[in-house]
């Protein structure tokens, strides 16, 4: 018993503090468990990663096209640079995405992505990609952002993503707090005001 001392109401409270602190625990240790799964098994079209080019290359090919958004309120525009890319399965992709800050300061963003379909996920691999890390655009700064990719070859011997012979990979910016050595050197509002008087 886990109160063996409690009785009555004492025990059943005792009881529903500890269903509430584990159910707390769990739902803490639900998002990073969800990530890692994804980020493993390829779940909900979320791509692999790996720090080398396939060493097979098939014959058969795949259509990868390119899509891009900014969350509601980032000021960025971004987009690819080329909307659509045909390679042989395995075989190392290379594309571009384009992302411009409009406005007089300085502005941080990160990248989440997903693929389509999902049966995909687990199959389109990147080598390198702007994703991996926050990105900081300077006021009016327009940059090339590469993505580095490939489609693993034992995508053919997947039932359920054998046939895909087209990918989205999908990008979307969310704007993000600046790193601290850029906070640091812009002016604070008490700066703005004094400024202006």
């Amino acid at each position: 018993m886990i109160f063996p001392k409690l009785q009555g109401k004492n025990r059943t409270a005792a009881q529903l503090v500890a269903v509430v602190v584990t159910m707390g625990s769990l739902s803490f240790a639900a998002v990073p468990f969800y990530d890692w799964f994804c980020r493993v098994t390829g779940y909900g079209g979320t791509p692999q990663v790996a720090e080398t080019a396939s060493d097979t290359i098939l014959d058969q090919t795949v259509k990868v096209r390119f899509d891009a958004s900014v969350e509601a309120g980032m000021p960025w525009s971004f987009k690819p640079v080329v909307r659509s890319m045909e390679l042989r399965i395995g075989e190392t992709g290379l594309a571009f995405y384009e992302a411009h800050n409009p406005t007089d300061r300085p502005i941080a963003g990160t990248a989440s992505f997903n693929v389509f379909p999902d049966t995909a996920g687990g199959y389109f691999t990147k080598i390198e990609c702007f994703c991996f890390t926050e990105q900081v655009l300077q006021p009016g700064e327009t940059v090339q952002m590469p993505v580095t990719f490939f489609v693993d070859p034992s995508v053919v011997d997947d039932p359920d993503a054998a046939f895909v012979r087209e990918i989205t990979l999908s990008y979307t910016f969310h704007e993000t707090p600046l790193p601290e050595d850029q906070a640091a050197l812009q002016p604070s509002a008490a700066d703005d005001a004094a400024a202006v008087n």
